[in-house]
Order: structure tokens, then sequence, then C-alpha cells
């Protein structure tokens, strides 16, 4: 598995000396929202629960742990990678909230997608979030994402339907 370094953040394999991390950063509610999680099923992360975390990214051919100033805060994985058609999905999670809007989202996203088009030769990267989540919405744009779609009322989030908003960045544009 490969590291990716960046200006301020490094995305690296997930290894088992993460759990204590992973467990320190527990769910916050305001962060676990944005996955379409309600804040009343919001439960605490257990040692079992970063445990199973750990695992998922370790065997995950594309999973990185976000790390910034040496320590874990959050994951960056490219899902459902379909070789023939060079295309994948991305998925991002920071999970303290006190690192929100400083950019070091979009500088993991910014290194995942160089390697995705450069290193990987892939042609597309789609992602799916909640459109009440601006924040990662903004960031996307940023990472040059364009809006392709909207899904209505596809999550129940708080007990109010919520719409998912598609959104897509083709090698063609990162390049340009």
């Amino acid at each position: 598995m490969v590291r990716l370094k960046g200006e301020a953040i490094t995305l690296r394999p997930a290894s088992f000396d993460d759990v204590d991390a992973r467990l320190s950063l527990g769910n916050p509610a305001e962060i676990v929202e944005m996955f379409g999680i309600g804040r009343d099923d919001v439960t605490p992360l257990t040692r079992e629960g970063a445990v199973r975390w750990i695992q998922g990214l370790v065997v995950h051919p594309h999973a990185w742990i976000i790390e910034f100033q040496g320590r874990l805060i959050g994951d960056i994985r490219l899902d459902r990678l379909v070789a023939i058609d060079r295309r994948a999905s991305m998925a991002i999670g920071i999970y303290d909230p006190q690192l929100l809007g400083k950019g070091l989202g979009s500088e993991a996203i910014r290194l995942l997608l160089h390697h995705a088009f450069n290193e990987l030769r892939l042609h597309r990267i789609g992602i799916r979030v909640l459109a009440y989540n601006t924040r990662a919405i903004r960031a996307y744009e940023k990472c040059g994402f364009v809006i392709e779609g909207r899904e209505r009322e596809a999550a129940f989030v708080n007990g109010v339907w919520h719409d998912d908003i598609m959104m897509g960045l083709l090698e063609t544009d990162f390049s340009a």
C-alpha cells in the first residue's frame, strides 16, 4: 500500500496500532450526522468498534488513514473500483470536529485524486453526499467535483427526509 504525503497531511495504510487513536476520537454526533446517522442513533465508539473500523481499512485495497501532525484524524477510501470502466467512488471522514474547515479534507482529497488519476489510471471518481452537508460539498467543489444529480428524499435523518447529491470528477477535468 502506497503512502501519500502532502504539505500538512499524510495518507498512510491503517494498522492495528491505530485502534487507540481511533477510539480516542469517538463518534462525535456532529460528525456522524454528516454520514446520515441521526443524533438519537449515535452510540459511543467502543474498543470493539474501533477494532472493526481498523480491520475494515486494513483489508481494503484502497483505504488510507489521514494523519495530521503525527496523529490519526480520519480516513479516505476509493470504494467500488471497477477496473474495466476505470471508475470508483470516494468516501472521506475527519473525526475531530476541531479540525473541520481547515482545508485538511481538501488536501486529502487532492492527494487521493492525484493517485487515482495518475497512478491507478482511473477515468472517473463519484461521490454521494447528503444535501445538508454543505461543508463537504464546498470541499468537493473546491477539488473540482461537479454536481451531477440529486436523489430526492434518499436518507431519513433526525426524523426528516434529506436528498443525496451525486457529484463526479473526470480525469480530464482534474488534469485541466
